[in-house]
Order: C-alpha cells, then sequence, then structure tokens
C-alpha cells in the first residue's frame, strides 16, 4: 500500500467495514501524502455525517396525519362515483350544445323551406342526344328511333 495511493482503498470500501490493520496503513499512508491525507478526512466526514443522519428522528407535522386522510378519504369518494356519471359531468355541456344546435336547425328546416314550384316548371321532356342535335322534339319520335338509340350500342358489341 505504500506504492499506491489510498484513494483507490476509500472508494472500493467503506471505513466502517476497514480492518484495524487496515486503517493503521491508511493513517500512515496519509501522513506523507497529502492528496490521500484529504480523502482520508473527507471520508471520515462523510461516515460521520451519515451516521448522524441516520440516527436523526424526523417528527411528522401535527396535521399530517389528518391531511393524509382527509386525501385519502376524498380519493375514495371520487373513486366510488360511478364512471358514466363522472364522464357525464365532463362532457354535459358539450352534449347540451349539441342537442341544442340540432333542435335549432330542425326548426330553422321546417320554418324556413323553399316554394314548392308551379304544376308547369316541373315538366321536364326526356331528350336524347340525337334529338337536340337533330332539332326534332321528344314526342316526334318513332317507336323505332328509340328502339335503335337505346339498342344501338348493343349490336357494336
Amino acid at each position: 500500500m505504500k506504492d499506491q495511493h489510498i484513494t483507490e482503498v476509500l472508494d472500493n470500501a467503506a471505513l466502517a467495514t476497514l480492518s484495524p490493520s487496515e486503517l493503521d496503513e491508511i493513517r500512515a499512508h496519509a501522513r506523507d501524502c497529502e492528496p490521500c491525507s484529504n480523502a482520508f478526512a473527507a471520508a471520515q466526514l462523510s461516515t460521520l455525517v451519515i451516521k448522524e443522519r441516520t440516527q436523526a428522528v424526523v417528527e411528522p407535522s401535527p396535521f399530517f396525519q389528518t391531511r393524509v386522510m382527509a386525501a385519502l378519504r376524498e380519493q375514495q369518494a371520487v373513486e366510488s362515483e360511478p364512471a358514466m356519471w363522472r364522464l357525464w359531468k365532463s362532457a354535459r355541456g358539450l352534449v347540451s350544445s349539441m342537442a341544442l344546435t340540432t333542435a335549432a336547425l330542425a326548426v330553422l328546416s321546417f320554418m324556413v323551406s323553399a316554394p314548392a314550384p308551379a304544376a308547369s316548371d316541373q315538366t321536364v321532356s326526356a331528350l336524347s342526344a340525337e334529338s337536340v342535335i337533330l332539332g326534332q322534339d321528344a314526342d316526334d319520335l318513332t317507336y323505332e328511333q328509340v328502339m335503335n338509340a337505346i339498342y344501338e350500342d348493343d349490336e357494336d358489341k
């Protein structure tokens, strides 16, 4: 141990786990080597701090148990509520506004309707492309012309 520094020994083992002979060797080396002396002092100090901290008893505040129990009861009360009720409480504004909008649109669609078109506007004549091109009315077409127009595509195949 005389040739090597004790910092490696201190890093690998706690001071409390070292044997008395190892501690004597560490003290002897620390007298001659300043970096090892600083490391040994830091190890002793950290051991003392840890020992004091583990012996310290921390008392909770007087109302700690009351606050914890109140929070626990509140959490249990929330969890005992049915899931659908919690869902409704969070979404009732949205559902209500959607229902109101739907009702308003339904009322408006019945109240504001377009006037019925006159009977003369409803008559639509069936015109084929040929009749429009040839300038014929749909009433002037013969039975044979209609059948030829319908089945003309089938004969080409």
